[in-house]
């Protein structure tokens, strides 16, 4: 019977510095990630299915199932649903099923973490999280394993959904010496910060340019279509942009799009992908009054980097 690895099990094989360690490893190693497959199942509900299949020769290859239903909150259900399988790449032999949510939850904070290695300032010690969602949550103590923050803020525009964010936020394993407050201002959270990290879906600009304060680094994990928007032109315009993957980033995200397709933003001033930060290519950050902005819409590598260490921890003896 091939094994499945729940949520439970991957929160505890996964933790933030060593899947932040694999994540390097794997972009340092390379892998096959092609365009991730989107077929519509059901027109009439809009139920949309994406297959993303990623692969490293004499190792393991993987695909990751994703369905997405609009329909499913009026069945009581989530919207999106997701699995990870892994296999042996020369065999073929299937070796494990993997929570898919908690695979790309994990994978992704622990992704924007890893950027911030070299975009953000070593000193950085104020962080604001922006968004309530599920994947908010998970920011916050990637981010403190890579620096040395001493203060999280939340910022929501429901107050009862920051609060909530806040306290989940410190169950995900917040040091208890970080002091975590939710915000009322976003413009005011965001002059403060050093690292403020956007996980939402919205599709109007929340952050601007004229409240970010020199030397800040800006992760926009959550606007993952072309539609959605989470920074004005004006600060994609001012700072020094970087992406995981140009593949992914310049097809999806409307961060980067939207200011190209109206003229404020070239396409040069995406300086570098994740790859060529681990490799040495660009050096990241290279003043301390610098603003640097990382947008990511995730990609195969990151899963396929989770799903083996979770592996290595879990598969059963013998």
């Amino acid at each position: 019977m091939i094994p499945y690895l729940n949520a439970a099990q991957l929160r505890t094989a996964l933790p933030y510095p060593a899947l932040i360690d694999a994540l390097r490893d794997a972009f340092l190693q390379g892998a096959v990630a092609p365009t991730r497959h989107v077929h519509r199942v059901d027109e009439k509900e809009g139920t949309v299915l994406l297959l993303m299949p990623v692969w490293q020769e004499q190792a393991h290859m993987g695909v990751k199932l994703v369905t997405v239903a609009p329909g499913n909150p009026a069945r009581g259900l989530s919207t999106v649903h997701s699995i990870f399988v892994l296999f042996d790449t020369a065999s073929g032999e299937p070796k494990a099923l993997l929570d898919g949510e908690e695979l790309t939850l994990r994978r992704t904070a622990a992704a924007s973490a890893l950027a911030s290695r070299w975009l953000s300032r070593p000193d950085s010690r104020t962080l604001l999280v922006v968004g309530t969602g599920s994947l908010a949550r998970y920011m916050a103590p990637a981010h403190c394993a890579q620096r040395p923050i001493e203060r999280v803020l939340v910022w929501g525009r429901n107050g009862e959904r920051a609060r909530a964010t806040a306290a989940a936020i410190r169950e995900q394993g917040l040091p208890a010496n970080i002091e975590l407050d939710v915000a009322t201002d976003l413009a005011e959270a965001a002059a403060s910060a050093d690292i403020i990290t956007a996980a939402t879906t919205s599709t109007t600009p929340l952050l601007k340019r004229k409240w970010i304060s020199p030397g800040t680094h800006v992760d926009l994990v959550g606007g993952f279509k072309p539609d959605m928007r989470e920074a004005d032109d004006d600060l994609m315009a001012a700072a020094s942009l970087f992406v995981d993957t140009f593949a992914g980033a310049l097809a999806e995200a409307g961060d980067l799009r939207q200011p190209m397709e109206n003229g404020r933003l070239q396409r040069s001033a995406v300086l570098a992908e994740m790859a060529d930060l681990v490799h040495g290519r660009h050096p990241g950050r290279r003043e301390a009054a610098e603003i640097t902005l990382f947008k990511s819409v995730g990609t195969g590598i990151e899963d396929l980097a989770a799903a083996n260490l979770a592996w290595s921890v879990l598969r059963p003896a013998g």
